[in-house]
């Protein structure tokens, strides 16, 4: 497919699909024409990176855990590099939990009517 249509498909800019490429996060074939050509499982590996990117991960640390992900192995350093990241990821869902929670409170606060207050 090329990389408009892998736009299309995974939601994400031609530019955003160039970037991954430039990071040696996304690979792809040239036409004879030199336009690029993926293949269909660049649609999950899009989709993986933009997962990635959305937990906070950087490209650097993407590109590094990638191999390991398409070799389906690990190292001692990738293992421990994933659960670091799981455990901050986990840190920031506790965050973010207790700032709902007190959104919810201040919801429910200043929903009730205040006699003193004519707004």
């Amino acid at each position: 497919m090329r990389i408009g249509e892998l736009a299309t498909r995974t939601r994400v800019s031609v530019r955003a699909l160039r970037y991954y490429e430039e990071q040696g996060l996304l690979a792809s074939t040239r036409s004879e024409s030199g336009q690029r050509r993926y293949g269909d499982a660049a649609v999950n590996r899009v989709r993986l990176i933009q997962q990635l990117y959305g937990a906070g991960l950087s490209s650097r640390t993407i590109a590094e855990l990638l191999p390991c992900v398409d070799a389906k192995v690990s190292t001692p350093e990738s293992r421990a590099r994933l659960a670091a990241e799981r455990d901050r990821i986990n840190a920031q869902i506790a965050e973010l939990t207790i700032a709902r929670d007190r959104l919810d409170d201040i919801i429910d606060l200043t929903s009730r009517p205040n006699p003193e207050c004519d707004h």
